[in-house]
């Protein structure tokens, strides 16, 4: 396939005849980099065969792109181990835009340059800042690369806790009471009397419960907020609900451009310590902390199922999200927040989710890829 016999913002059509060449990108630099690691493992291993052909691309921690050996197994989070993509690792790669169509360009350890040519699209298999957040689809915009998931303003919007929360409370949908202190601000004797206790002080750009503290004292908010703000300078500050079941729905864009796909929700049934679903527990604790057909009260499946459907749409997401809820005692489902690149490994909940639905993994994976080569490049 000739990239530059291709206009700008038009759909690059893949031969059936020729394998689609992805590049999956993996790593980055927010503090989900290891759970990056692992879901862009999973991806990679299901995209082997006769369909694709793949092509790894980690970023590092300090922000170099680099190639990556799609075998090792620094990739998988095992044994309490975190993966890492480390600076040594690979050959060098940028991101080049070009009239037609961007390319992804690996500068060789001897000084020249190879492109990789043909690359239909982009798997972004990254979380958290600088990856999840409209960032990196950004560039790839710019560049002219088709890749899979939300476009810039759906990633941005679903990345911050807070523009997620107005946009959902402004279109008449629950969400919990909340507070919002950017850098240097502090939280008023006000505010703490209309959120109460306990509270949870989390970074506003994160996910995977990484930098989240539960507060039943208000003695130790000052170290909560130390530990939020190692992460995102600005935190939001939550009300704990109680009496609450905690639900998850995966969601996956319409081949044919209808309606969204949604799963049954899943219960999250394992909690931490501090009982609430820490990173640990989630990544290095119990092998199956769902369960996937939970019993629930009558009509919440299906409302769960339509408020996450509504949810990616209201957003303006793109291929597949995992929307959190709370279902309170009375049957209300409280909006928590949206993932627009939730965990992807084999094991994480919206694969197993789907895997559940009559979905398996590589076909899910699969589907992705062909809908965002099908989209191509430019304005959505």
């Amino acid at each position: 396939m000739d990239d530059s016999a291709v206009p700008a913002g038009e759909v690059r059509l893949v031969a059936m005849t020729k394998k689609i060449k992805i590049a999956v990108v993996l790593g980055g630099q927010s503090v989900e980099h290891p759970v990056s690691c692992a879901s862009g493992a999973g991806v990679i291993a299901a995209l082997a065969g006769d369909e694709f052909d793949v092509v790894p691309v980690g970023i590092t921690e300090s922000g170099r792109w680099v190639t990556v050996d799609p075998e090792a197994a620094k990739l998988a989070i095992g044994d309490g181990q975190l993966p890492q993509i480390t600076d040594g690792t690979g050959s060098e790669v940028v991101v080049v835009p070009e009239a037609g169509g961007g390319a992804l360009r690996v500068t060789d350890t001897a000084g020249g340059t190879s492109v990789m040519s043909e690359v239909d699209v982009v798997f972004p298999v990254l979380h958290g800042a600088y990856g999840e957040d409209g960032t990196i689809q950004g560039l790839l915009d710019l560049a002219g690369i088709p890749y899979v998931g939300s476009g810039v303003l759906a990633s941005a919007v679903s990345m911050d806790k807070e523009f997620t929360k107005r946009l959902l409370a402004a279109d008449g949908i629950a969400v919990g009471e909340y507070v919002v202190l950017r850098r240097g601000r502090e939280l008023s004797m006000e505010q703490r009397e209309r959120l109460g206790l306990p509270v949870f002080v989390k970074p506003a750009r994160a996910g995977s419960s990484l930098g989240i503290t539960k507060v039943t004292d208000w003695a130790d908010l000052p170290e909560a907020l130390e530990t939020a703000r190692r992460v995102d300078p600005k935190v939001i500050i939550e009300a704990a609900l109680t009496g609450i079941r905690e639900l998850e729905c995966g969601v996956l864009a319409s081949e044919d451009g209808g309606a969204p796909d949604v799963t049954p929700p899943l219960e999250v049934l394992d909690a931490g310590p501090e009982g609430w679903f820490d990173f640990d527990t989630k990544y290095l604790g119990s092998e199956s902390p769902y369960d996937f057909a939970p019993q629930l009260p009558d009509g919440v499946v299906q409302a769960a199922q339509e408020l996450a459907a509504r949810v990616f749409t209201l957003l303006d997401c793109s291929d597949l999200a995992r929307v959190d809820f709370f279902l309170l005692a009375d049957g209300t489902l409280v909006v928590n927040e949206i993932n627009t690149m939730p965990g992807l490994t084999p094991q994480s909940g919206v694969p197993l989710a789907w895997a559940a639905a009559g979905v398996d993994y590589a076909t899910l994976v699969a589907r992705l890829v062909r809908m965002a080569v099908r989209r191509g490049s430019g304005l959505r």
